[in-house]
């Protein structure tokens, strides 16, 4: 799974990169166990800078989605842990999104609750 870049959006790249991979994480695109693209090989990918990359990496590792092994690589954590890690990076991805459009708890909450709803039915 290679994350596309939006030239256009307000996001950073760092930020498109760990987002979408939350994303994969979660709808299981990406399993526990999954070896990540490196570092060095996202960033040619991607056209972007490795330091752009490595970012989004020690962002995932350190909300506990991804571990780092070394020279082995970056996996997608398999720990019985990692879906509420991936479902907090993705809830603060959510939060960063509403606090740049603005928006107060009130109104982001209610979003929430009005996508729940729609999910549901």
């Amino acid at each position: 799974m290679i994350p596309v870049l939006d030239p256009d959006s307000a996001l950073p790249p760092y930020e498109q990169i760990r987002s979408q991979l939350v994303a994969a994480i979660r709808t299981g695109a990406l399993v526990p166990g999954t070896r990540l693209p490196t570092v060095r090989a996202l960033a040619d990918d991607l056209g972007v800078a490795t330091n752009t990359v490595a970012r989004a990496y020690r962002e995932l590792e350190q909300a506990g989605v991804v571990q780092t092994r070394g020279r082995a690589g970056t996996f997608v954590e398999t720990s019985g842990e990692a879906t509420e890690r991936a479902a907090f990076a993705a809830a603060q991805d959510y939060v960063s999104r509403v606090r740049a459009l603005g928006m107060d708890d009130d109104g982001a909450v209610r979003w929430v609750l009005d996508a729940l709803r729609v999910a549901r039915d």
